[in-house]
């Protein structure tokens, strides 16, 4: 079991590197974290660890809005880890060898204006069924906020029409949002003319890529970067970059931050109520 080598490792950390506390605390917490995703992937044995499964992972910290520094420390953290795992023969190989640390960028990515974000949205042909979902997926992304892990993780009854909500469930969390019309519109129309020729019969995933299984993260972001580009969005273009835009424009829109906390699924309000003090101070 993972859990039980992330124990020996700290373990061995405490006893024969006479690691400080404060060491033994930051290691312990990020490989627990990364234990913890991967057990949600169905991964519960080390040597089952690929490089695919750890670079899924990180792109999940960086959905979750971590910095690129904060990042940086999860792959030294399970770089320590396997190369201990490997010289103790747990494992033959390091699957997180291949990581490496990302750049660390100085300032955040501004959110996407208005004009942009619509620009974007505006990008797939829709007159093929992977247009009408990847125009679907924009237009619920960029007015819902969602996680990229939460939209890819949705299944078709998580979306009411009628009622015009999308319920998200994740780590035993459960969260209702609103949609917009266009939202509704862009659903409604990859639902009844583009999901059956890409999904087929049987499944339940709201969005599958062509060979109908479940849309990864991974290839979502490809589609965003591609999409970006066309849009002539210059600066690089993530989804985490589309959760802070959509925050940015319902707080501008006069949503009080407490609202916006609860449609985006924040546990920490400090995040949001810094974006509103910036936004309040930069109108006045």
């Amino acid at each position: 079991m993972i859990r039980l080598r992330i124990e020996e490792f700290i373990a061995y950390l405490k006893e024969e590197k006479q690691a400080s506390r404060n060491t033994l605390l930051s290691y312990e917490r990020d490989l627990r974290k990364m234990e913890s995703y991967l057990r949600s992937e169905g991964i519960l044995q080390l040597d089952r660890v690929t490089t695919t499964s750890l670079r899924s992972y990180l792109i999940r910290l960086e959905d979750e809005g971590l910095s690129g520094a904060s990042i940086s420390r999860h792959i030294s953290s399970m770089h320590s880890f396997f190369r201990c795992g490997v010289s103790r023969r747990w494992i033959h190989e390091d699957p997180s060898e291949p990581l490496r640390a990302p750049r660390v960028s100085k300032k955040q990515s501004p959110a996407l204006t208005r004009e942009e974000m619509e620009r974007l949205m505006e990008q797939p042909d829709t007159e093929t069924a992977k247009g009408l979902r990847d125009a679907a997926m924009l237009r619920l992304m960029g007015t819902t906020g969602l996680r990229v892990s939460e939209m890819t993780g949705l299944s078709v009854e998580d979306v009411d029409l009628k009622r015009r909500t999308v319920t998200c469930r994740e780590n035993g969390r459960e969260r209702t949002i609103p949609l917009t019309d266009r939202t509704v519109k862009a659903l409604r129309a990859y639902l009844k003319q583009g999901r059956e020729e890409l999904a087929g019969e049987g499944s339940n995933e709201l969005f599958t890529n062509i060979s109908g299984e479940r849309l990864s993260r991974q290839g979502f972001w490809k589609l965003l970067k591609t999409y970006g580009e066309k849009a002539g969005i210059g600066t690089e273009l993530t989804p985490h970059r589309l959760r802070h835009s959509c925050a940015v424009h319902m707080l501008e829109a006069g949503k009080d931050p407490q609202t916006v906390r609860e449609i985006l699924g924040n546990s920490d309000p400090a995040s949001t109520q810094q974006l509103a003090r910036q936004l309040s101070g930069r109108r006045g």
